[in-house]
């Protein structure tokens, strides 16, 4: 098992790619309006700046900064994971026992009953991939694989068609709405 440290850098400005467990799923932008509440509730909780977001069917991109003097970012995805889930899992059909073949809920490798009354579904992989930003290229970098993935994945053909996008809202990028791959 690999022993990975997180930098404690507090104030840090870091992307992070999450994934739902599924990766065939389109549960992210069917559900966009439990993603965003989620996202609301914790920044409500706990804040930080959003500098770019889109979320595609399986997985999302996102840049945060967080407040000088605070580096918990963990304990935010965790929050908006739980939110997330505890809103969706009514709706799309999640059943917490375990089934003759020994699968739990969505995650058929999930078999563990003591799991299941712990709350954990299986919706999510179980962590998430974070890059400290380190300047300002490296920033603009991260902005434009976040605005150019629905591209990437074959979504749309040019990154402001894909509605689940921060591209909307950041003038720096409407004068380059044509970005293509």
């Amino acid at each position: 098992m690999s022993r990975y440290l997180r930098p404690r850098v507090t104030g840090a400005t870091i992307f992070f790619t999450v994934a739902l467990q599924d990766r065939r799923s389109a549960l992210l932008v069917d559900e966009i309006d439990a993603l965003r509440n989620a996202v609301r509730q914790t920044r409500e909780e706990r804040p930080f700046e959003i500098d770019a977001w889109v979320v595609l069917p399986d997985h999302l991109h996102c840049i945060w900064r967080l407040p000088v003097g605070d580096r918990d970012y963990g304990r935010r995805w965790g929050a908006i994971k739980a939110r997330f889930t505890r809103t969706v899992r009514g709706r799309v059909g999640f059943d917490p026992t375990c089934g003759e073949d020994g699968t739990v809920g969505w995650n058929p490798t999930l078999r563990s009953r003591s799991k299941v009354r712990k709350g954990e579904v299986g919706l999510w992989q179980r962590r998430f991939w974070e890059h400290h930003i380190r300047d300002e290229a490296d920033h603009a970098a991260h902005l434009r694989y976040c605005w150019l993935n629905p591209v990437k994945h074959g979504l749309v053909a040019r990154a402001e068609e894909w509605p689940f996008s921060s591209i909307h809202r950041d003038p720096r990028f409407r004068a380059d709405m044509d970005m293509t791959m």
